[in-house]
């Protein structure tokens, strides 16, 4: 399912297909091997002293937080480009000056970036929040943790190629 309200993940078409494959494999073969491996630690027997046992147990238990994570982020996606027309959103490249200092960076989610060491800001954040909306050449300011409020100017907005 695809949605474009503001509450949808933006994806790159191969950021979606990557976590597609990802829970596939989580859900099959990864699935599997971990409870082969609770069987054979099973098998060695008493569980309260077995730390094999106990320990896929814990694997398993991760691996099926990451399944309900990919299912809610899958559930709800944008999949495509941002327009190219200098509005902030999720799935751009910003350039700002953040407090006197230029920034380049993603705003979305990590799933966008995939493997690049691009810094990513959450929609969500203190800055993401103050900026999403904005147009080249706004400038905000958002408040930081301290209570500052921190300047932030917007120079460039570009849809984020990878």
């Amino acid at each position: 399912m695809t949605d474009t309200t503001a509450a949808a993940t933006w994806l790159t078409q191969e950021a979606y297909d990557r976590l597609i494959a990802e829970l596939e494999h989580l859900k099959g073969e990864g699935r599997a091997e971990i409870t082969g491996r609770i069987a054979a630690a099973r098998d060695e027997g008493d569980l309260k002293e077995n730390g094999g046992y106990h320990a896929a147990r814990e694997e398993q238990a991760k691996h099926e937080a990451r399944i309900r994570e990919l299912e809610a982020k899958l559930r709800n996606v944008q999949i495509g480009t941002p327009a190219d027309d200098g509005v902030v959103e999720p799935g751009m490249e910003v350039t700002a000056v953040v407090a006197g200092d230029q920034m380049v960076f993603l705003l979305g989610s990590r799933e966008i970036a995939g493997s690049s060491e691009i810094d990513v800001f959450s929609p969500t954040s203190p800055l993401g929040a103050a900026i999403n909306g904005r147009s080249v050449g706004d400038k905000t300011s958002y408040e930081a943790p301290n209570g500052r409020q921190i300047p932030v100017e917007i120079v460039a907005a570009k849809p984020f190629a990878g």
